[in-house]
């Protein structure tokens, strides 16, 4: 199956649990204000990705503790990203999402059951600027919540009570920085090659 593609950066320790392979999904049509990532609101941006060729490319990347699906927003193409998280999930990996949309929304939305069934640890809620979370690791801000949606983890991991990370990554492409370089005071910064 088909996905629009934004980004993948295949090991990261800023986006999730552990390390993780990250990939943000392109197009967003809720466009929170403030957003880290507004060049993914365009759904006509990015590349076309096969599900099972990612979920491939993730599984074969070693020492991985799961995947964290970004955006853009992945509520806008459930189907694809269940497929996704589905095939990952099977190969022993641990899935967190994040969506803009509310766990309520999410489930009126189609195929969104579907990818819900295939997550782990689910982050809801749309961005808000002038709410930005201090306490709480990635998470943006303070109106977001965590869905722990199986045991696979548990807000008493203290993971989640760790500074957050940003990474930097300079390749012939040109820099990029993932985590949360606005996040409050604690952040550790990571390099990586």
């Amino acid at each position: 199956m088909q996905l629009r593609l934004a980004q993948i950066v295949a090991d990261t320790e800023a986006e999730g649990p552990g390390r993780r392979f990250a990939l943000w999904v392109q197009g967003c049509s809720l466009r929170c204000p403030g957003c880290c990532n507004p060049e993914m609101f365009a759904a006509d941006k990015g590349r076309a990705a096969d599900s099972a060729e990612l979920a491939a490319q993730a599984l074969a990347t070693a020492g991985l503790e799961g995947v964290s699906v970004l955006g853009g927003e992945p509520g806008e193409q459930a189907e694809a990203v269940a497929d996704f998280c589905e095939m990952v999930r099977a190969g022993g990996l641990s899935v967190m999402l994040y969506s803009g949309y509310t766990l309520a929304e999410l489930r009126a939305r189609p195929g969104a059951e579907r990818l819900l069934k295939a997550v782990d640890l689910l982050v809801d809620g749309r961005y808000q600027q002038s709410l930005p979370e201090t306490r709480r690791r990635w998470l943006g801000s303070t109106n977001q919540v965590m869905h722990f949606l199986t045991p696979r983890y548990s807000l008493a991991d203290p993971r989640f009570a760790s500074a957050n990370t940003v990474e930097l990554r300079l390749t012939r492409d040109g820099l990029t920085i993932n985590g949360w370089p606005a996040a409050a005071d604690g952040v550790r910064w990571r390099t990586s090659r």
